[in-house]
């Protein structure tokens, strides 16, 4: 079983951004990249090179007319993608591809034996539906990672683990019917915060009633609360023993983002993945994917994704 953690950086990768200035814009990637190196993690991981796709992948999990119309607004460059939070602007689409590619790639060095662990800095655009953007979203890689997961590898039980501050909505609704996929969700309270959705009620639908779990987060909840609902996460999983973990670690849930109000530390994303990485040995050959999500504090985002990266390596 391969011991390495595969990073991918590369400039494709940050060219994901709405410009200077807007929550997600493109220096993400080199807040991030700057401490990891300062904390000397480029010594420890195999550095991987963004990969791009194309259309006929990312309509794996989106409708054709959809991405048509991504493609015809990233020629223009005008308008929204959405109802006013996703701006279209000159290349979003081979950016977003950049983004799909890189997502599949880490797949197939899990897949194949390349590496034992992978991390994606921008990724997990948990926000999408299948026939729209949203929440600067435009394609789901999440979601394109399972649909991918499934048809090319073969894999049937594959968890989902969201603990951005905003509701994984974009791959909840799009599963919520589908007992294989095996679904958990912390989020701040969508009373308070966007998308508004993710009760706890939300459990699934139909024959997947039970396999989605989501615990709306109270504003201002601290990293104890977060460590007494993981327990309920883990407790979750185990039940179900997926094949396949895909964690999302938004990193917008730590103290201080400019647009959410949850109060955790660095180390509740250093525990999820330390614990996801020990699960994951039991069930998964060791195989886990971390994609980095939101996060909208520069420092926050740099703290909280180096963590990960080190609970990576060291497990």
């Amino acid at each position: 079983m391969p011991a390495t953690t595969c990073v991918y950086v590369g400039d494709e990768l940050a060219s994901y951004g709405f410009g200077q200035g807007h929550p997600f814009g493109p220096d993400r990637l080199g807040a991030f990249w700057t401490l990891a190196r300062d904390r000397g993690l480029d010594h420890r991981v195999d550095i991987c090179t963004p990969v791009s796709t194309g259309r006929e992948t990312i309509e794996r999990f989106h409708t054709s007319a959809y991405v048509e119309r991504v493609i015809a607004q990233s020629a223009s460059g005008e308008g929204y993608l959405d109802s006013g939070d996703t701006p279209a602007f000159p290349g979003i689409y081979e950016a977003a591809c950049y983004v799909v590619g890189t997502v599949l790639d880490a797949l197939a060095q899990l897949m194949d034996g390349g590496c034992r662990h992978v991390f994606v800095p921008i990724a997990g655009l948990h926000h999408a539906a299948r026939d729209s953007a949203a929440g600067f979203c435009v394609f789901n890689d999440c979601g394109i990672a399972i649909e991918t997961l499934r048809s090319r590898y073969g894999l049937e039980r594959i968890a989902y683990v969201d603990i951005d501050a905003h509701h994984g909505d974009g791959v909840f609704y799009a599963f919520e019917d589908d007992p294989q996929l095996i679904f958990a969700d912390l989020h701040e309270d969508g009373r308070y915060l966007y998308p508004g959705t993710g009760a706890m009620e939300e459990t699934g639908r139909g024959a997947a009633q039970g396999t989605k779990l989501n615990i709306p987060m109270a504003p201002e909840a601290d990293d104890a609360a977060f460590l007494a609902a993981w327990e309920q996460v883990e407790r979750f999983l185990e039940t179900h023993l997926p094949e396949f973990i895909l964690l999302q670690c938004g990193a917008d849930s730590i103290a201080g983002d400019p647009i959410t109000h949850l109060q955790y530390s660095p180390a509740a994303h250093r525990h999820a993945a330390a614990r996801l990485c020990r699960l994951a040995d039991r069930c998964c050959d060791g195989r886990l994917l971390a994609l980095g999500g939101g996060g909208y504090n520069r420092d926050n985002l740099a703290r909280a994704w180096t963590a990960v990266v080190e609970a990576l390596v060291e497990n």
